[in-house]
């Protein structure tokens, strides 16, 4: 928290303006995705800058060159959709928990990148989510979405990874993307405000006839157990 009023402080002067930019970008359709991706992207750096916060990303190359895949990455909390949009090249719209869909700014970022809300309660509503996302990603847009299910408040340790977010994969016959978030819990889970340092690891795609014949429990485990393997080897670095 102490971190995001710093955030707030030293770009107070420019919030209103990055608000109505960003904001600008989900009401208007004549603007891109790709146009709004770049403004949130520039958005977020500034950001990132002000709140004394340094993204280190490993495997940028791995990052599919045709469109139309999914990222799962750990979820560690608030401050993993930055770092994402920090570093990723390419545009892309993530799965957001319902109760977080309507604070102000992530409300004009859900809208610019066309994310979707996600109600966890809902059953149906989480399916109908599932394909939704499945459909879009057929069509070319890229997604992230936590496997969790929620952030795991153990630092860099994994909670289990759920099966059924992993069907958005299989239905659209997608590349799965881990990624390795650590220390992302830092930034807004600590109360301290000094300069911090954030990582992330693309991994390398998985491809569709990788894991067309494996079961969505074991695609879970099977990227959960990657994952963990790239941060026990880069916590060390």
């Amino acid at each position: 928290m102490r971190r995001i009023i710093m955030m707030v402080l030293r770009l107070f002067l420019k919030a209103p303006y990055y608000l109505y930019c960003i904001g600008k970008c989900g009401k208007r359709e004549d603007i891109s995705l790709e146009e709004a991706y770049e403004c949130v992207k520039k958005v977020t750096k500034a950001a990132n800058r002000a709140g004394r916060v340094n993204v280190e990303v490993f495997g940028l190359e791995n990052i599919p060159k045709e469109n139309g895949f999914i990222f799962f990455p750990n979820h560690q909390g608030l401050f993993d959709v930055l770092v994402f949009l920090d570093s990723c090249p390419v545009p892309f719209s993530f799965v957001i928990k319902k109760e977080a869909s309507n604070i102000i700014l992530l409300k004009q970022v859900v809208a610019a990148l066309k994310a979707i809300s996600i109600d966890r309660e809902d059953l149906k509503q989480s399916l109908q989510v599932i394909n939704e996302m499945a459909d879009e990603v057929k069509k070319g847009r890229n997604f992230l979405i936590f496997a969790e299910g929620t952030r795991s408040r153990k630092g860099n340790e994994l909670l289990p990874f759920k099966g059924g977010t992993f069907k958005s994969a299989v239905k659209a016959k997608c590349p799965i993307v881990p990624c390795a978030l650590i220390d992302s819990f830092k930034p807004f889970d600590e109360k301290s405000i000094a300069p911090v340092t954030v990582k992330l690891i693309y991994l390398k795609p998985i491809c569709y006839e990788e894991y067309a014949s494996m079961k969505t429990n074991e695609i879970a485990v099977e990227v959960k157990h990657r994952i963990e393997a790239a941060i026990k080897e880069h916590e060390g670095i």
